[in-house]
């Protein structure tokens, strides 16, 4: 990750995308986000996610259908006793969450995103 992105980032940021560390559920403001544009990565920049992507899951966390292609890459964690597929930017390698296939149609996949680790930016 870029040094100077990387001072621009609060405690709890830091602790998600560099410990794969998980923020509290129901406290983003983007839990609520319906307006149409994008979401990127507080860590590079990088655009990972389009608005009609992103649904209600009911999780507590930003969560969408679909990525953008060729945005993540994943592995297997099992920091909870049990297989998960966790899902880090392929830019900058900052961890955002974990893709569980509990979705809805089209891809049937639930990307469960840490609201912190994104920034939305309105279709302009």
């Amino acid at each position: 990750m870029n040094k100077k992105q990387d001072t621009n980032l609060t405690a709890e940021q830091k602790i998600v995308l560099h410990e794969e560390g998980t923020e509290q559920p129901g406290t983003s403001p983007l839990n609520n986000e319906k307006r149409e544009g994008s979401y990127h990565c507080v860590g590079c920049g990088a655009k990972l996610f389009e608005s009609k992507a992103k649904y209600e899951s009911g999780s507590g966390w930003p969560s969408f259908f679909q990525s953008l292609p060729d945005v993540f890459e994943t592995k297997t964690d099992h920091h909870l006793g049990y297989a998960r597929t966790e899902y880090h930017c392929k830019k900058c390698g900052g961890h955002h969450g974990h893709i569980f296939d509990d979705g809805p149609q089209p891809t049937g996949k639930r990307y469960c995103n840490n609201g912190i680790c994104l920034i939305f930016k309105t279709k302009t």
